[in-house]
């Protein structure tokens, strides 16, 4: 079905966005796909990490 397939590729494709670390307040760069962390990661300034599965 190509014709369905930009559409369901888009909601698959992860988002980059940078959201501030609850911790010390410093930017993170995290990947979304449907408003979910697609991947840890870690706040380069303190070292907490935003886990895989959290919505934000």
């Amino acid at each position: 079905m190509a014709v369905m397939d930009g559409c369901e590729s888009k909601k698959r494709t992860p988002v980059l966005k940078e959201i501030k670390c609850p911790q010390c307040g410093e930017e993170i760069e995290v990947f979304l796909r449907d408003s979910f962390v697609v991947e840890d990661a870690t706040c380069p300034e303190c070292g907490h990490v935003i886990h895989e599965g959290e919505k934000h």
